[in-house]
């Protein structure tokens, strides 16, 4: 039985269902298991497949679509479900159509679900620092008003991702965002000296969706690093030598 997350503003609005997924109610086995909904792992494709319907189900969706994501800024409009295997390249999903869920694939990034429903348009949005920095958030919206959504409308939601106690990056790192973007130094810290910096991934996006003038949902989610339990993380499986991992997936469909 699946138990997704839930974001409650989200959960509050009528006409559509979401939820960010764990890794918890699935057929995959070993490293993956047990929901793995990532088509990019190298688990086997009929348990990746038979999880992802799982998912499906859960929201009463006709069709659960995910893009070939790349760390960019492009957001595409779904209007019908794509010919089976189909993921076009492209790091959000955006659709005014019922009964087609959109979603994003992740396992320590960001997975942002956008819901207008005036308008009655909703999205899902992966956002890793690069993205996030070079305005993933940003097209997503644009795209939004391009269906007719507008800014005062939306709610986003942040659903879990890697905290800042376990997202220890370099110093060039820092440098690169305080050079592009000098408004993510409170998102930076520093442990204690000799240590290097560490980044609030989340803290970040949602405050690039402040800027942009979007309602966020503030409720704390869990840090995928953290949580084996509950959540997959790229960064964890690569200190314990898994060799690969899996994704789990985080999605919004208009009902």
């Amino acid at each position: 039985m699946l138990d997704p997350l839930l974001a409650p503003r989200l959960a509050a609005l009528p006409g559509l269902r979401h939820g960010f997924f764990t890794r918890q109610g699935g057929v995959s086995r070993g490293i993956y298991g047990s929901l793995n909904c990532g088509p990019g792992s190298r688990d086997d494709p009929a348990a990746v497949l038979q999880n992802r319907g799982r998912a499906q189900g859960h929201l009463g969706a006709r069709a659960l679509l995910s893009a070939h994501q790349v760390h960019g800024t492009v957001a595409i409009v779904a209007s019908t479900a794509w010919p089976n295997g189909e993921r076009p390249r492209a790091d959000a999903i955006v659709t005014a159509t019922p009964g087609i869920a959109v979603s994003a694939l992740t396992a320590d990034c960001a997975p942002v679900l956008f819901a207008e429903p005036v308008a009655r348009v909703v999205a899902a949005a992966h956002a890793g620092w690069r993205g996030a920095l070079e305005g993933i958030l940003e097209a997503t919206v644009a795209t939004m008003e391009g269906l007719g959504a507008t800014r005062d409308n939306i709610t986003a939601a942040v659903g879990p991702a890697i905290g800042p106690s376990a997202y220890e990056v370099g110093w060039e790192f820092q440098a690169t965002f305080l050079d592009r973007d000098r408004d993510s130094a409170p998102f930076f810290s520093t442990p204690q000296a000799g240590v290097r910096p560490h980044f609030n991934l989340s803290g970040y996006v949602a405050d690039r969706l402040r800027r942009i003038g979007v309602a966020r949902e503030p409720e704390p989610m869990p840090c995928t690093f953290a949580r084996e339990d509950l959540l997959f993380s790229y960064r964890r499986s690569g200190r314990q030598g898994d060799g690969d991992y899996g994704r789990q997936i985080s999605a919004i469909v208009l009902t």
